[in-house]
């Protein structure tokens, strides 16, 4: 017997078994948002963005991901790419003939854009910003360790710092697939459905309504009627009504931006 299809519509999307595979000798494709990561860790990536839709999306040519091994630009004999900080201090800081010869290199690959270093100084990751970054070529990312890089680096080459929250991690490589996959999920065509990114959370100001699917009654929890009833306008208002108490909620510094639109 035929097993019934749960999944509403929605495509199946296998994961890659060999996420890397998808990246390696990987043509330059005209017209297609490219993404070009400068790190120590090369292999890590594709890493989650080779699975689901930005996998399918990356094999399907809708994007393109290229990486570049930060050591194989490094000084001397062992490659070195940091050293001690000017008047200083703790741990080791990344050198700026090291990065900026990386920069340079592969800036001339590729068309102009964006050069993005990922830092917990830098200004948040927010969808807005996303959603600009998409309408472009793409972006070079520079993944960062240790300390940080040296700040002429930063200067010289007007580089935008972009932090995705207010922690620190290890490296940039985890926070560029974050950033990554908040902008290839708005590529045309990425996702099945394009009214998926117009209603969901931040994208109007406020977070997005709460989400209900079968059964339709589940450990005595059921489903708000108004969204059983086939009433349009009455479901459209249920909707922007949980959003804003949810937003007032969990998010005042968002309901105190948001400017209600009747």
């Amino acid at each position: 017997m035929k097993k019934e299809n749960l999944s509403h519509g929605r495509k199946s999307i296998r994961a890659n078994i060999k996420p890397r595979a998808l990246i390696e000798e990987q043509p330059n494709l005209i017209g297609v948002w490219r993404a070009d990561i400068i790190t120590l860790f090369p292999d890590v990536f594709p890493g989650i963005l080779g699975s689901s839709l930005t996998g399918k999306a990356l094999k399907d040519g809708k994007w393109q991901l290229h990486t570049h091994d930060l050591r194989s630009y490094g000084i001397g004999k062992h490659r070195s790419v940091d050293d001690t900080p000017a008047g200083g201090g703790a741990g080791m800081v990344m050198r700026a003939d090291v990065i900026g010869r990386a920069l340079s290199d592969v800036s001339q690959r590729r068309e102009p854009c964006p050069i993005i270093y990922m830092s917990p100084r830098g200004k948040p990751l927010v969808q807005g910003k996303a959603k600009k970054m998409v309408e472009g070529s793409g972006a070079i990312i520079l993944c960062g360790r240790f300390e940080g890089i040296d700040q002429r680096v930063i200067d010289h080459f007007q580089i935008e710092e972009v932090s995705i929250g207010d922690y620190v991690l290890s490296g940039g490589e985890l926070a560029a697939q974050v950033m990554l996959d908040a902008i290839v999920r708005l590529i045309p065509g990425v996702l099945g459905n394009h009214e998926s990114t117009e209603e969901e959370s931040f994208s109007n100001g406020l977070l997005e309504y709460p989400q209900y699917t079968r059964p339709s009654v589940w450990e005595g929890w059921e489903i708000p009627k108004v969204l059983m009833s086939g009433d349009h306008g009455k479901v459209a208002s249920w909707k922007k009504a949980q959003s804003e108490v949810l937003t007032r909620d969990l998010r005042p510094d968002l309901w105190g931006k948001y400017e209600p639109q009747d």
